[in-house]
């Protein structure tokens, strides 16, 4: 696997006005993803992308998030290269599983193993699902 970035993400105190800040500089497309996320989506091709609500004093911060075929083994590799644990692997149901590791010199990326589409979808340019023709 190449190891491409497959989204990035951005955390905020108001997540919802950072959201609405970006439709509206870019004319990105803003969906409500859960509780306190919303996706961004650009227009004309590029990675999609997401904002976070934070909270409890966190700092707003800016990710990427790169795939991975084996998570466990990825994370390994990356703290024997010097990263460490930010944030243990959690599942995303649907999406696959993610953990956070801050690299060597502290920037914060995401590790993303991602569950195989079913055979009636495709991935949008976006990086979304989008449902394959019939």
């Amino acid at each position: 696997m190449a190891h491409p970035v497959i989204h990035f993400e951005l955390g905020a105190p108001d997540g919802a006005d950072l959201a609405r800040f970006y439709e509206k500089l870019f004319g990105w497309e803003v969906t409500p993803s859960g509780p306190e996320y919303w996706l961004l989506v650009p227009g004309g091709g590029g990675i999609g992308g997401g904002v976070m609500q934070t909270s409890g004093g966190m700092p707003p911060y800016l990710t990427i998030y790169i795939a991975v075929d084996d998570l466990e083994q990825a994370l390994r590799d990356a703290q024997a290269l010097g990263a460490s644990s930010a944030v243990p692997p959690m599942e995303v149901p649907g999406v696959g599983r993610f953990a956070l590791v801050n690299d060597p010199a502290g920037h914060l990326i995401g590790l993303m193993e991602q569950v195989a589409a079913p055979p009636e979808q495709v991935a949008a340019p976006s990086g979304q699902v989008a449902t394959a023709p019939e």
